[in-house]
């Protein structure tokens, strides 16, 4: 098979973080799209246009369905796996499945300024005690079911794309705060992987895993000079990014 046939048939799939959905890769998909690479995006359970799902069941292996129920309804051979934000866990935990059952299917797994776990972390690990204590409070409201978004300002947004994200953002489902992660490490990063690391501004609870990804070994870091979501600030930038390291992965 040769490069270009490989380049066709490695799919980039994108995997949204907390509060957010499918919608928020809107400015992202057409430009990958365009570049003739099938890009998926998923929406996960409980969230976005899924809010309606939220339940107090709906954790990490819900999640982990819903990445894997998306590539095994397209039939996908080949997938480069990115994960935003909090999906940095659920890819993990995709990768650990995906390297047990379909083995040689994942080319990438791309953390965009996300969580990178260890066996056993919870995606609350390497926040604050501040961070957390303000989180377990804001889920009371809602008997521990949820917690709310924050505004989107925090994300380094502005002006109108700030209000576009803040009329989209829902509620995120509490049991994914503290649920212990559980996959094995040398299966999962046997899988080649990338960080982009968004630096103006950085978000304070990205900070552990901006440091590992620099003193580990197998990483490859990116930078850009954007706020925690890119894909909304930065579209094209990240887009050219995610298409040169499909483009790397396939070939």
């Amino acid at each position: 098979m040769n490069a270009a046939t490989e380049i066709a048939k490695t799919a980039i799939v994108l995997v949204h973080g907390s509060w957010h959905g499918a919608w928020c890769w809107r400015r992202v998909l057409p430009l990958l799209r365009g570049a003739g690479v099938e890009t998926h995006a998923v929406t996960l359970t409980g969230v976005g246009e899924r809010a309606h799902l939220l339940s107090p069941e709906v954790g990490i292996d819900t999640h982990t369905q819903d990445v894997i129920g998306l590539i095994e309804a397209e039939e996908l051979q080949r997938v480069v796996l990115v994960g935003h934000s909090y999906a940095g866990n659920l890819i993990t935990c995709v990768a650990d499945r995906l390297q047990r059952t379909h083995p040689g299917l994942l080319r990438h797994l791309v953390y965009v300024d996300a969580g990178v776990p260890n066996p056993g972390d919870s995606w609350s690990t390497p926040h604050s005690p501040e961070t957390v204590a303000r989180r377990v409070k804001e889920a009371q409201a809602s008997g521990g079911l949820s917690f709310p978004p924050p505004d989107a300002s925090l994300f380094g947004l502005e002006g109108a794309d700030r209000d576009w994200v803040n009329r989209r953002q829902t509620p995120q489902p509490f049991r994914l705060y503290q649920e212990p992660l559980r996959f094995d490490p040398a299966l999962v990063w046997a899988v080649p992987h990338s960080f982009i690391d968004c630096t103006h501004p950085p978000l304070a609870t990205i900070a552990a895993s901006r440091q590992r990804v620099r003193s580990e070994p197998g990483w490859t870091v990116y930078e850009m000079a954007t706020g925690h979501d890119p894909m909304v600030s930065a579209p094209r930038d990240l887009a050219q990014l995610l298409l040169a390291i499909h483009h790397r992965s396939a070939a």
